[in-house]
């Protein structure tokens, strides 16, 4: 069965233009002029993906993001002519998954939109709950505990967790980490997963200066042990 593709723009031609071309690739497509509009049609089409542009009448692009999450975890690629960074982090932060700056080339649109499909299959195909020693963290849910007591992570910090714990014992680079937390990766940033890795520990590890789950690999980045205890 062909995977459906949930395009919402305001924009009908650029729509179109879209449509036509994943067709072609063999995704079925729905379409939506607006926020609102766009999460009745996902409520019935139940959408493998979403490519949502952010200004919109009606509903924006973040509101929807904001409801749609609480309904479903199909991955959302934002195409925005907005670059200031501060969307791209609130959109990320929000859920979605990627981020495409208008004026786009549709070809590359179809590349992230099979990267993201395959990232999303390949999670989907993970257990809900990943545990090690006393740490427990529930994927579905979003939460993280220790010997069964809650932990506060912001969203961040448990993309990293995550990402760590579907692949114990594999090293990372920063740069690694950074497409996990923001979904590109800027050499010169990078050093700021030194400041989520920091805090992660403080937050998971009994003695953060003596790290049992987080090792930093020297001159690399970071892995989680394949076997804490």
């Amino acid at each position: 069965m062909a995977q459906t593709i949930l395009v919402v723009d305001d924009d009908t031609k650029l729509r179109q233009m879209v449509r036509l071309y994943l067709e072609r690739e063999g995704y079925r497509v729905v379409q939506a002029a607006n926020g609102r509009d766009a999460l009745f049609t996902a409520r019935f089409e139940k959408p493998d993906l979403v490519l949502l542009d952010l200004m919109m009448p009606e509903m924006g692009g973040f509101d929807f993001i904001r409801n749609f999450t609480r309904e479903s975890d199909a991955p959302i690629i934002v195409l925005t002519a907005r670059v200031e960074e501060s969307d791209k982090v609130v959109g990320l932060e929000l859920g979605a998954d990627d981020y495409v700056t208008k004026p786009f080339g549709v070809q590359e649109l179809v590349a992230r939109v099979r990267a993201v499909l395959r990232r999303a299959g390949q999670q989907s195909r993970q257990p809900e709950i990943l545990r090690s020693g006393a740490l427990s963290l529930d994927r579905a849910g979003r939460t993280v505990t220790i010997s069964g007591t809650p932990v506060s992570l912001t969203p961040s910090e448990f993309d990293l967790l995550e990402t760590f714990m579907l692949s114990p014992g594999r090293a990372f680079s920063r740069l690694d980490l950074l497409e996990t937390v923001s979904g590109d990766a800027y050499e010169g940033y990078e050093r700021t997963i030194d400041v989520h890795i920091r805090n992660l520990r403080t937050k998971i590890e009994p003695v953060p200066s003596q790290p049992r789950y987080i090792q930093t690999v020297y001159g690399m980045g970071y892995r989680f042990a394949a076997e804490a205890r």
